[in-house]
């Protein structure tokens, strides 16, 4: 059973009762750093997120279901008092509980389903090639992206799109998916490019330098879009059955070979995880 197998099973064994992120990290035998990295790249959701949301879609079909006592529901769902469940609870859903109440029906809602505890893609990772590089100007269009919207990074790679092959000093024609500043479902993407030093920059493209650093380069095999169960594979498995450690203060690196086809989602992907030296 992965590490986030056995989150998922904490959390849904132990939805009406406190649960911290040390009690899950014991329980799934990793630290609490890795786990709150690899979850968000698994499920789309951050731990806290994802208890949140699956306490309050539990609350709103008993709410739904003529439950009598509201703050009742606020206590199982683990909210201490009627205004702190209204607050959370508007903010997941949009309404209040007492107007989901009346109406009777959670047709219009956004729940937040239990997650499947066996992993639907667990891909065979390949042995990955670890290649030392010097520091790596990058330029592309950078933005804090929301994990569990799994449109958001199509749509900045379909803006971006059009400056492939037109970028001054581009070093090779290869795309780069470049993922820093995790913070739960949240992270800084730029899709981009390599560029030479001291290349002047288009005005409404980014900068960003990636440290010169071994890498250990894994190969995505498949469609574009089971890349995060592939991404998933390497920070659940992947690197610590080949006995590398991530440097913390890096994220990932996503790379396109020139063979990719972004129409079609096939050819050369790989996930470029930076390792402590």
């Amino acid at each position: 059973m992965s590490a986030i197998a056995k989150t998922i099973w904490v959390i849904e064994s132990r939805i009406g009762m406190p649960v911290t992120l040390d009690e899950l990290a014991a329980h799934a035998g990793v630290s609490r750093f890795h786990l709150s990295r690899i979850f968000p790249l698994a499920t789309g959701y951050s731990i806290s997120g994802y208890l949140r949301g699956r306490r309050l879609s539990v609350a709103a079909r008993q709410l739904a279901g003529g439950a009598p006592d509201i703050l009742e529901v606020a206590l199982d769902a683990g909210y201490g008092s009627h205004e702190a469940f209204t607050r959370a609870f508007r903010e997941q859903f949009g309404t209040t509980p007492d107007e989901l109440r009346r109406k009777g029906s959670i047709a219009s809602l956004k729940l937040v389903e239990s997650l499947p505890m066996d992993s639907p893609a667990s891909p065979d990772l390949a042995p990955p090639i670890i290649d030392r590089r010097p520091a790596m100007r990058m330029t592309g269009l950078r933005e804090k992206m929301d994990m569990s919207n799994a449109n958001a990074i199509p749509v900045l790679w379909q803006r971006f799109g059009p400056y492939l092959g037109h970028i001054p000093g581009a070093v090779a024609p290869a795309a780069y998916g470049v993922v820093v500043d995790m913070e739960g479902e949240l992270c800084d993407y730029m899709a981009g490019t390599e560029i030479a030093p001291g290349t002047d920059v288009l005005p409404e493209l980014k900068v960003l330098t990636l440290p010169a650093r071994r890498w250990a380069r894994f190969r995505h095999q498949g469609h574009i879009s089971t890349i995060r169960g592939t991404i998933a594979a390497i920070f659940d498995y992947g690197l610590g059955r080949a006995g590398l450690v991530q440097d913390e203060e890096m994220s990932f690196v996503e790379y396109y070979g020139p063979d990719f086809d972004p129409m079609a989602g096939t050819g050369t992907v790989e996930i470029w995880i930076g390792l402590k030296d």
